[in-house]
């Protein structure tokens, strides 16, 4: 049963500025990931097949719609390919890397689809921060999610 992504971990950069994936991402991502910018200063981490289809819909968007080049150009150009090595590592690079404030502690979640990864002391104010909307926003689920 394929249950996406799920779970938070608390890996460290090595000196190399690798990241060990959790063993449990390891496998949906052995074939090929890509990493790029996500929102709230978080990277975020695709299996290749998922990056291609969620990236399809940016390619049916008009070239007239500005919006959509912004957008396309900003996830595009930060973003990077590889395949784990045998141990499960990921090189992040350094555009990347400074972008999210990584620097040694990281959060790494799973977000369904996805993979996030997170300075460790900005995902936890982020998740401080939204302990009420989370409930306030359980209103707006569809029905029957919870």
């Amino acid at each position: 049963m394929d249950l996406g992504f799920l779970g938070t971990y608390t890996p460290r950069l090595d000196d190399k500025n690798r990241l060990v994936l959790p063993a449990r991402f390891r496998e949906p991502l052995a074939g090929g990931l890509v990493i790029t910018r996500g929102h709230e200063r978080c990277l975020c981490v695709w299996p290749v097949e998922g990056f291609r289809a969620a990236t399809e819909q940016l390619a049916a968007a008009p070239l007239t719609s500005k919006a959509a080049r912004d957008y396309s150009r900003v996830l595009f150009a930060g973003a990077h390919d590889e395949v784990p090595d045998k141990q499960g590592r990921i090189t992040v690079p350094q555009p990347l890397r400074e972008y999210a404030g990584l620097v040694r502690d990281c959060a790494v979640i799973g977000a369904n689809t996805r993979v996030e990864i997170w300075a460790a002391d900005a995902w936890e104010a982020y998740l401080a921060a939204q302990e009420d909307t989370f409930s306030a926003l359980s209103q707006e689920v569809p029905t029957g999610l919870l």
